[in-house]
C-alpha cells in the first residue's frame, strides 16, 4: 500500500515499520473482509436525469411531519440575508483560518460574536468556536479539573440531562479521571436541599440548565452558584443565546462558565448539528479550549483582528495544549451573529419572549384537551414544556406522528411540545390531532 500523498522513499519507510515492529504497511491495518474494499463500489452508473429521478425516491421516503420536537434542537426562522451573506465566497473559503490575519472580515464577524456571548452573560471571554454543547460541558468539566485550587474529582449535574450529553460529558471526564454524579430534580428545577448535601469539597464543577430539559426556567441560579463557591467548586451554567437575552445574567447568578448551542441563531434546527457556545471569566483566560479572536491594530494605526489565542494541540505542544479539538464551526458561529445583528437588541428581546408566551398559550389549549394536563411543571416555560398523558405516551407520539405530527415521548404518560414561531401556524393542527389520540 503506498500514499502518493505521504511521499517516503523505501528506506523511510522501511525505517518506520522497524520502528514499530511492522512487517509492511498492510500490517498495520485490521479491516475485516466483509468490510474491506474490493475495487468496486456497487453503484449503478446513472447519467444526471436518473440520478435526480433517485436521489428524489430515496428522500420522498422521509416521513413528513411538522415538528415540535425541541430538547436542544429548536427551529427559528433564520432571515434570508444570514444565508445570502454567510454564502459569500470569502466567508466559505476562509473557513478555517490558518493564515487568519489575511481574513479580517471573517475575524471582525467572529469578533462581533464574541462581544454579543460576553454582553449576553455578563463574563469576559467568549471561544469562538467549539462543537456543540455537549463538548463545550466536557471542556468545562477538564477546565474545572485545571483550575480548582483544591483536589476534586467529581461533577454534579442533573438528573434529566439528556442522555447524550451525558454520554459525551463522561467521555471527557473519562481521561482526567473525573466522575460524573447527578442530583435530583423537583417539579422541573433543580431539588436544592437535594443539591446542597450532594455538594462537598470533592465536587470540582456543579453544573445547571436554564432553561432545563424540561423547558423549565431555573428559578434559583443564584442558591446553586452559592453552594458552589462555598465548596470551592465552579458553577457553570448551559443556556443559549436566545433565553439570555430575556433571563438574568449568569454572571450576576455565579457562574464561572457558561456552555450551550448558539445555533439556535442562524442555523435551525440542524438536525443533530450545532454550535457549541462557551464563555467564561477572564481569570481562566489561559485554560480556555479552542481558539479566540481579538482586536489590535495594525502598523499604519489601524483596527486589525488576529487570532489571539489557539490553546488547542494542532496549534501548540500536545502536552501543553488544553483541548483536542482540531476544527471550528467558525462559520456557523458567523450565522449566529449574523442573525443578532439582524434582530438586534429589541428584536432578539421579542424573540425571547415570544418563547415564553407561545408554549404557555399552547400549552393552555392542551390542558383543555380530553386527556391532556399541561404544562406538568409549575413556574415559566421558556419554548417547551411536559405533558401528562392518560394514555401510553409512546402510543400517543405514534398516533400523532401518522396524524402529521412530531413530538417526544420522555416518560410512560408524558410528551414534551416545542413551539416556536416556526410551528405557530401548526398549533391549530397539533390541538386537534390531540384531541383525537388522547381520549
Amino acid at each position: 500500500m503506498t500514499s502518493p500523498y505521504a511521499p517516503h522513499t523505501d528506506a523511510e519507510t522501511e525505517a518506520m515499520l522497524a520502528a514499530v515492529g511492522g512487517d509492511d504497511i498492510e500490517a498495520l491495518f485490521d479491516v475485516p473482509d466483509a468490510v474491506a474494499f474490493d475495487g468496486e463500489f456497487g453503484i449503478e452508473a446513472r447519467g444526471e436525469r436518473e440520478t435526480r429521478r433517485e436521489a428524489a425516491r430515496l428522500l420522498g421516503r422521509n416521513d413528513d411531519l411538522t415538528e415540535f420536537l425541541g430538547r436542544g434542537h429548536y427551529a427559528h426562522y433564520v432571515p434570508s440575508v444570514v444565508d445570502d451573506l454567510a454564502s459569500r465566497s470569502e466567508f466559505l473559503t476562509s473557513y478555517t483560518q490558518y493564515q487568519p490575519e489575511v481574513a479580517q472580515g471573517f475575524l471582525q464577524a467572529l469578533f462581533e460574536y464574541q462581544s454579543i456571548l460576553v454582553e449576553l452573560t455578563g463574563l469576559d471571554v467568549a471561544n469562538c468556536s467549539m462543537y456543540d454543547e455537549a463538548t463545550a460541558l466536557g471542556e468545562a468539566a477538564t477546565l474545572a479539573k485545571r483550575v480548582r485550587s483544591v483536589s476534586g474529582e467529581t461533577v454534579l449535574v442533573p438528573d434529566h440531562l439528556r442522555e447524550g450529553k451525558r454520554a459525551v460529558l463522561e467521555n471527557y471526564a473519562d481521561g482526567p479521571g473525573l466522575s460524573v454524579e447527578t442530583y435530583p430534580m423537583a417539579d422541573g428545577q433543580a431539588d436544592i436541599d437535594a443539591l446542597a448535601e450532594a455538594v462537598d469539597e470533592g465536587v470540582a464543577l456543579v453544573y445547571a440548565e436554564t432553561p432545563t430539559v424540561r423547558g423549565v426556567v431555573e428559578e434559583r441560579l443564584a442558591d446553586i452558584g452559592a453552594l458552589a463557591d462555598d465548596h470551592d467548586a465552579l458553577f457553570c451554567l448551559g443556556s443559549d443565546p436566545v433565553a439570555l437575552a430575556l433571563l438574568e445574567r449568569p454572571a450576576d447568578v455565579g457562574a464561572d462558565v457558561v456552555v450551550g448551542d448558539a445555533a439556535s441563531l442562524g442555523t435551525g434546527t440542524a438536525y443533530g448539528f450545532g454550535l457549541g457556545m462557551f464563555v467564561t471569566r477572564e481569570e481562566h483566560l489561559r485554560q480556555v479550549p479552542g481558539r479566540l479572536v481579538g482586536a489590535s491594530e495594525d502598523a499604519d494605526g489601524r483596527r486589525a483582528y488576529t487570532l489571539t489565542l489557539q490553546t488547542r494541540e494542532q496549534h501548540i505542544r500536545k502536552e501543553r495544549a488544553t483541548s483536542n479539538i482540531c476544527t471550528n464551526q467558525a462559520w456557523v458561529a458567523l450565522r449566529a451573529a449574523m442573525h443578532a445583528a439582524w434582530l438586534g437588541p429589541d428584536g432578539l428581546v421579542d424573540l425571547a419572549e415570544d418563547c415564553v408566551t407561545r408554549p404557555r398559550d399552547l400549552a393552555t389549549r392542551l390542558d383543555d384537551v380530553v386527556g391532556i394536563q399541561a404544562p406538568v411543571h409549575g413556574g415559566h416555560h421558556f419554548r417547551e414544556f411536559a405533558a401528562r398523558t392518560d394514555q401510553p405516551a409512546r402510543a400517543v407520539v405514534e398516533d400523532l406522528a401518522a396524524a402529521g405530527y412530531a413530538v417526544h415521548a420522555v416518560g410512560e404518560h408524558l410528551i414534551q411540545v416545542s413551539a416556536t414561531e416556526v410551528t405557530a401556524e401548526a398549533e391549530d393542527g397539533l390541538v386537534d390531532a390531540l384531541a383525537e389520540v388522547a381520549k
